[in-house]
Order: C-alpha cells, then sequence, then structure tokens
C-alpha cells in the first residue's frame, strides 16, 4: 500500500508543478519536473520511508544521517538550488559558492515549493504557506543572491497577491524577457 500512496503523492506533485508551469510557458519544465522521482534509487526510498504528510527523503535523513534518494534528486534536477552550489576559490567559508540559476529553473522551484505545500498541507494550504515554508528554515538557504531576490520575491507575491497575479508577473516580467 505504501508503494500505490508514494506513486500517487509523487504524481500528484508532478501534475501540480506541471500545470503551474504550464501557466507561465514552461512546458518542457513542467513536462519533465523531477521524472527521477520514478528512479529505483528514489522511488524505493520514497516508498521505505513514505509518511504521506512530508518528504521521504528526511524520514530517511533521518533514519541513516544522510539521504541517499536526496543526493540523487539534488543532482539531477536543476530546480533545486542545491544543484547549483559550486566550489569557490576566494576564501568563503567552507569553499561552497551558490551559482545564478537561470530563470526558468527559479520558477520551476517556485512552482515546486507551491506544489510540495499543497500535497503536504492539504486542505490547510493557503497562498501564504510556501513563504512560512520557507521562512522557518533554521538557517537561510544558501542561495545565489539573484536566486534568492527573485524567489524571495515570487514566494511574497504569491502570499500577498495570489496564483493568478503571480503567474501573469511570471510570464510577462520573467520568462518574456528571457526570450
Amino acid at each position: 500500500m505504501k508503494a500505490i500512496n508514494h506513486f500517487i503523492t509523487i504524481t500528484q506533485h508532478r501534475r501540480l508543478v506541471r500545470q503551474g508551469c504550464f501557466k507561465v510557458g514552461l512546458y518542457w519544465r513542467g513536462m519533465t519536473h523531477d521524472l527521477s522521482k520514478y528512479s529505483p534509487t528514489e522511488f524505493l526510498v520514497g516508498v521505505k520511508y513514505y509518511q504521506g504528510n512530508r518528504s521521504p527523503n528526511n524520514a530517511e535523513r533521518e533514519d541513516k544521517g544522510f539521504s541517499e534518494a536526496w543526493l540523487h534528486h539534488k543532482g539531477r534536477n536543476k530546480h533545486h538550488y542545491e544543484y547549483w552550489i559550486d566550489y569557490s576559490n576566494k576564501g568563503i567559508p567552507g569553499g561552497f559558492a551558490p551559482a545564478p540559476m537561470p530563470d526558468q529553473y527559479i520558477v520551476e522551484m517556485f512552482m515546486d515549493r507551491v506544489a510540495a505545500c499543497k500535497i503536504y498541507q492539504k486542505e490547510k494550504y493557503t497562498q501564504e504557506s510556501p513563504l512560512a515554508y520557507y521562512e522557518s528554515g533554521k538557517l537561510p538557504p544558501p542561495l545565489h543572491e539573484k536566486t534568492k531576490t527573485m524567489l524571495e520575491l515570487l514566494l511574497h507575491m504569491l502570499a500577498e497577491k495570489g496564483e493568478e497575479e503571480t503567474y501573469r508577473y511570471i510570464r510577462t516580467e520573467i520568462l518574456h524577457k528571457a526570450r
């Protein structure tokens, strides 16, 4: 039963991301979003740690101290900011530096966060949920300043103005200008 429920969860998540991406004109990003979740490396871990109210990767991380599924996932999906972390030779503590994400992947990351909140919060979801989740992080994510600025703009716009206005802005001001 966990296998079926996990399959349904990731498929519903992909459907929501696809719908959002299609509304802003990112058809290929919507079609290919998170396909690696169906690979054995990610899917089998998802089944084993499935709970239905949060990412199975967090449960795997709690059990093992790290998540093999997440390491696989973030290395194959450019909409995760972790994909864009590089080594730095500029004396940065820890030696890592975030690279700027292309706009299409920032938008897909935004859609991913909205869809994840809808899937896990279900009827408790509000347009403020993705921003609240982002702000609830214990440490700020290591985002390039351009990526951080755009993501936070979109999260605040969604919280204040809703999906329709935010998606219109993405279509006309972010993606249209990128062409």
